[in-house]
């Protein structure tokens, strides 16, 4: 047994929850249930993370705020493209909400997505993440998790009634790795305690070159980006609040630098990336999202509607590519570009019935897609249409759901659900591919639609007051989308990709089952897990192209284990450790034989170990952590020359990292932080991603309140 794969099982010996050195008290979480329940009460492996948690350890995107969760591992194609594989699944296959409104459109990609880094980490409140929850409550896409990311408010109703409040804060962080990074963000607060409140928040950052020992300045990571939030809260009665919100994230120049001449390759021992032959290839993101929502409760104890939530959204992406790929072909220089504008509608009650409650609606997400690009020669001679995914489109997803919680004693609760949904996709205008002819012809105006019956059956039992046992069987699916059906990408190091029209929803159903232990001082927890997937829409040859299909059958199952142990007021000792294993069993070329094989993007076994003092006064506190994980060599060599600019031959090596980060309570108005991360300044990936994270890095940070 390697060094690496030793420590992470010695992470898992002496960690038995998320805790994340966190308040030990569980939190509320709205994600697993639609309405606030004790995370201890979830039936499901639900992890929730604060600001302060984000803040205290610098974490630089929303991503990045995961990659201490088990049973996530955090990809990253580029500095600015994170997406995190969650249980084995990434981009389309996980579901991202912001304040409960549906992110996830129908242009996402097959593999992992850069669409997650478009949420600004620095106006978030709190994360809650539902692993394996399912398609009932929220729809297609949620598989290997749903997170929701709830953002800032100006809390009026925790002012004093009737008082004219102002506050607001001030932060500055500055990251010395590479050409170093800054980043600042100001916000604003003013309101009537408990009438209304107003937030306003702006971030802007710019991200340098990062670079490690054996890589050297990874030239062009670096990116800027500026951000904007605004929400306004009106309390309509004492138990309900009128909030209209709005959410703007724009980054520009965001290289997919593996592709590059920049990328000068990587050895690692036996393991070896390969260096990049494009001249550039930079994408421009934006995203932004206004909601209206009124929600509140009725306090009657028999009031037929117990709470109620309608939300009206509104959400415009722009995503821009630009690359030369130094080929001496047609296709050598491309510019491409999509837009989507949702608008979105979502409407959650909640009743009691008998001993338990309902919680019940319905949501609606139409997209209007407009899609644009060309490809030419270096000479400009060769000018050619070329569209990422079906341009002047539009797709409908309605769904209706129900939930009852059933608790017939004060220990036991039975949850039991199903969702309706129906899809329609219009496909305007795209170039359809023959394999045969091996030409491409102008397609119009195909439409296409799907429904889908999911069900769930959750249990959660307390044994005692500290330990609780749970499990049960969720449903998920996902609707073929506009890519998988139209799209015209290039993938891994530089394959073309084309979406088929004959795809099929996929089907996925997990089992799992937990146990939990809670007290003051101790907090343990382990999970196992099953998810078998039936036909899993992947891409398979055609000729000289990828043509996505419903070829694959497989599986995923996995194991974790985390916990937290206050040896004193002042220390705290957490962590966790976590493994799974995921094959799939589709054919190489359409046609062909099937072939049994583990998937591409597995998370390694993978552990955490932090330890944690605080003074007595909170003044002061310091934290270590060692994060670790084991070399993941579980791929086909036919896969791995596929992706061999992110995929080290021999697989990604194994690595332990360590970090140091503090902090100082100045007074009630000034706060301080540092951090030292990569101390031994080693030199690694995470599986799957296109560039070394960064070396050693020193962050310094300031927060000013007022």
């Amino acid at each position: 047994m390697n060094k690496t794969r030793s420590l992470v099982l010695l992470f898992g010996l002496v960690s038995l929850v998320p805790l994340h050195a966190q308040n030990s008290l569980a939190p509320l979480v709205v994600t697993a249930e639609r309405v606030a329940t004790p995370l201890s009460d979830t039936p499901y492996s639900a992890t929730s993370l604060d600001a302060d948690y984000i803040g205290e350890n610098t974490r630089r995107t929303l991503p990045d705020a995961l990659q201490y969760t088990p049973g996530v591992l955090v990809q990253k194609t580029g500095y600015g493209q994170g997406s995190p594989i969650i249980r084995g699944f990434t981009g389309r296959q996980n579901l991202l909400l912001m304040d409960g409104v549906r992110i996830n459109n129908s242009t996402y990609r097959g593999g992992p997505v850069q669409y997650w880094s478009t949420v600004d980490p620095l106006a978030i409140d709190h994360l809650e993440l539902i692993k394996s929850q399912g398609s009932v409550l929220y729809g297609s896409d949620a598989v290997g998790g749903t997170l929701n990311a709830f953002g800032k408010s100006a809390r009026f109703r925790d002012e004093s009634a009737e008082r004219t409040y102002v506050g607001g804060a001030a932060s500055y962080e500055y990251r010395s790795n590479g050409q170093g990074s800054n980043i600042g963000r100001l916000e604003t607060e003013t309101g009537v305690g408990g009438k209304f409140g107003i937030l306003l928040g702006v971030s802007a950052k710019d991200f340098g070159d990062i670079s490690d020992n054996a890589v050297g300045r990874m030239v062009n990571t670096g990116y800027p980006e500026q951000d904007l939030d605004l929400r306004f809260d009106y309390a309509v009665s004492p138990d309900s609040t009128l909030t209209l919100a709005s959410y703007y994230v724009n980054q520009d120049n965001v290289s997919r630098w593996h592709r590059t001449l920049n990328n000068p390759g990587w050895t690692d021992g036996d393991h070896f990336a390969g260096k990049g032959s494009y001249n550039y290839d930079n994408f421009n993101q934006g995203h932004s999202l206004t909601y209206l929502r009124y929600a509140g409760k009725d306090p009657q104890a028999n009031a037929a509607i117990k709470s109620w939530s309608a939300t009206l959204s509104f959400q415009n992406v722009k995503d821009g590519e630009n690359l030369d790929a130094n080929n001496n072909k047609v296709d050598q220089i491309q510019s491409l570009s999509t837009g989507v504008q949702t608008l979105g509608f979502d409407l959650t009650l909640e009743s009691d019935a008998g001993p338990g409650s309902f919680v019940y609606g319905c949501d609606f997400y139409h997209d209007d897609v407009n899609s644009s690009g060309w490809s030419n020669n270096i000479a400009g001679t060769s000018y050619t249409e070329k569209l990422p995914v079906a341009d002047d489109s539009t797709y409908d997803m309605l769904g209706i759901f129900t939930q009852y919680t059933w608790k017939p004693t004060a220990a036991l609760e039975i949850i039991g659900g199903a969702r309706y949904t129906y899809v329609d996709a219009k496909l305007g205008r795209f170039y359809g591919y023959n394999a045969a002819t091996g030409t491409t012809t102008l397609v119009r105006d195909q439409s296409f639609n799907w429904d889908a019956l999911v069900g769930s059956l959750r249990m959660l039992y307390h044994i005692d007051t500290n330990w609780s046992v749970y499990g049960g069987v969720s449903q998920a699916f996902r609707a073929p989308n506009l890519n998988d059906l139209s799209g015209d990408v290039t993938s891994l190091a530089d394959t073309k990709s084309r979406g088929s029209v004959d795809a099929k929803p996929e089907k996925f159903i997990t089992y799992e089952l937990g146990a939990r232990r809670e007290s003051a001082s101790f907090s343990s927890g382990a999970s196992v897990f099953y998810t078998d997937v039936t036909d899993a829409i992947s891409s398979v040859k055609d000729g000289t192209r990828s043509i996505t299909t419903n070829a694959g059958q497989g599986y995923v199952y996995g194991a974790e284990v985390e916990g937290a142990w206050r040896i004193t007021p002042q220390w705290l000792l957490s962590g966790y450790v976590a493994w799974m294993d995921a094959r799939t069993q589709a054919p190489d070329t359409l046609g062909g034989p099937a072939i049994n094989k583990p998937n591409t993007r597995q998370m390694p076994l993978t552990g955490s170990l932090a330890l944690r003092w605080t003074t007595e006064s909170k003044k002061y506190w310091v934290e270590g952590r060692v994060l670790a994980a084991d070399t993941e060599d579980r791929i086909t060599a036919a896969d791995q020359a596929a992706d061999f600019q992110r995929i080290p031959t021999n697989g990604t090596p194994g690595y332990i990292v360590a970090s140091l980060h503090a902090g100082w309570q100045v007074n009630e108005h000034l706060g301080l932080n540092c951090g030292l991360e990569n101390l031994t300044d080693s030199n690694y990936r995470n599986h799957g991603s296109g560039q070394n994270e960064p070396g050693f890095n020193a962050i310094m940070g300031a927060r000013v309140t007022w």
